[in-house]
Order: structure tokens, then sequence, then C-alpha cells
């Protein structure tokens, strides 16, 4: 499977990439146990790429309960090098309103109690990762280069604050989010990005915002319907994105 060009972890509100074609569903089991759902392997564009639904195909697996690691062993196991992870979050300063799609460059992590590491286990190799750039800069770039080819407004920056979840987030929560420098926010960053890192996978975020977080916009109550629909706009031109990042 080492011939898999690109794998797409898919969040809230994307299931599956209907323009996939010859569609192979696979199974896996990891050390870590299963992944969140199967592996949807097809072609894009002439390229062979994978699919797997972070929550499940259901959506069935609340944030904090993903099993991250058995997800990241799984794609490696198959042979795949570069993730594309698509993250429905909310919108916390002004450049990040509804329907906007960015692509940060940092992350602060929020989360706890969760299994951030291949590390975890005893007798397991102690890993010290550099994670000074948590986003792979080469494959950030590729991104940033295929929307400006397609003309697709996108946002080239932004700091990533994971939180715990699945419960969104209190206005005073998202205030000092906003001090620390969070531009976003979304449940499923970490330990994500850092499982990619510690596996040598090249990974990058695309981070569609479906909301405006607790207490930014207009301050209206934050609805799943909203969060659904707003994430279906946004991705309509997703395959054509894809497309064009398979091409570099």
């Amino acid at each position: 499977m080492s011939d898999i060009a690109l794998a797409i972890i898919g969040g809230t509100g994307l299931y599956q990439i209907a323009a996939l074609e010859n569609v192979e569903t696979l199974e896996c089991d990891t050390f870590y146990g299963k992944p969140s759902a199967p592996v949807r392997i097809g072609f894009l564009g002439g390229k062979k790429v994978a699919f797997m639904a972070r929550h499940g195909e259901g959506h069935s697996v609340p944030p904090h309960k993903v099993n991250y690691r058995a997800n990241l062993r799984c794609l490696k196991d198959l042979g795949v090098a570069r993730v594309l992870a698509i993250n429905a979050v909310g919108g916390i300063t002004d450049s990040f309103g509804p329907r906007v799609i960015g692509v940060p460059d940092q992350i602060i992590d929020y989360t706890y109690g969760r299994l951030h590491t291949l590390s975890e286990e005893p007798g397991s190799e102690v890993l010290h990762v550099d994670f000074t750039e948590p986003y792979c800069a080469k494959l950030r770039a590729n991104i940033l280069r295929a929307a400006e080819k397609i003309a697709m407004p996108i946002v080239s920056f932004g700091c990533y604050g994971a939180t715990q979840g699945p419960r969104l987030e209190t206005r005073a929560e998202i205030t000092r989010m906003r001090r620390d420098g969070c531009d976003l926010v979304g449940m499923t960053g970490m330990p994500e990005a850092g499982l990619a890192r510690e596996l040598g996978i090249d990974y990058a975020c695309l981070a569609i915002v479906a909301n405006w977080a607790a207490g930014c916009g207009d301050g209206a109550e934050i609805t799943l319907e909203e969060v659904l629909a707003n994430v279906s706009v946004a991705t309509a031109s997703l395959p054509q994105l894809l497309e064009e990042i398979l091409k570099s």
C-alpha cells in the first residue's frame, strides 16, 4: 500500500469523499487496538488516496474517546507518508468566521487524560520528538499553492487550540484562549498531530470553520445544524482542492 499518495482523516461532517473512485475497504487492527473506522482506499485524479472518518462513519466516537494511536498506526502500517487532517473548528479571531478554511501553523493543547504518545506502554521507546513546528511545512505549502491555483480563498496561518470536548467551550474559556494566541478552537487536533510526528508522518491540518466560538461573532447559540450546514458549504470544493494537492 506504499503507493498511497495521501491519507485524509475526516472530522465532523465529513464521513466520506464521494469523489473517490474504485473504492476498496480495509478493516485494520493494530497494536493499539482498532481504528475509529475502516479505511476507504480509492483513486482521485488518478492518484491513490486513503480516507478514514475520525469519529466513525456514523459519528459515534466522541473526541476524547477517539483511538488516535490506532488511527495513525493503521495508516502508517499501510505505508502512508502524508496525512491531511480535516477538522471542523470554531473561529475565535476576526479572520476565521464561519465557512472560512484555514491552514494552521501552530497548536496549543488543552486536552487531558488522552493517550497522547506511543511511549505509554512499559518497555516502549521513549520518544522526544521536536514539535517546534507541529505541522509539516512542505505539506502546508502544497495545500496553499493548490488553493491559489484553483482560486480558493484560504487563510494561510492560525493557532489551533485543542480542547477536551465533547461539550463546547464557555465564553470565559474562549476569552482565555484568545489571550493565549489561539485563532481556532477544536477538539481533535491533539494528540493526533503529535502522534503523526512520533510516527514520522508528514501531517497538516485543513481547518473548516463551522461556527463562531462562544462569545465571538454575534454571540448566537451554536447548534449542530449550523455546524453541519457550514461544513457542507465549506467542503463543496474539497475534491478539486485535493486533486490539485495530489499533483504536487
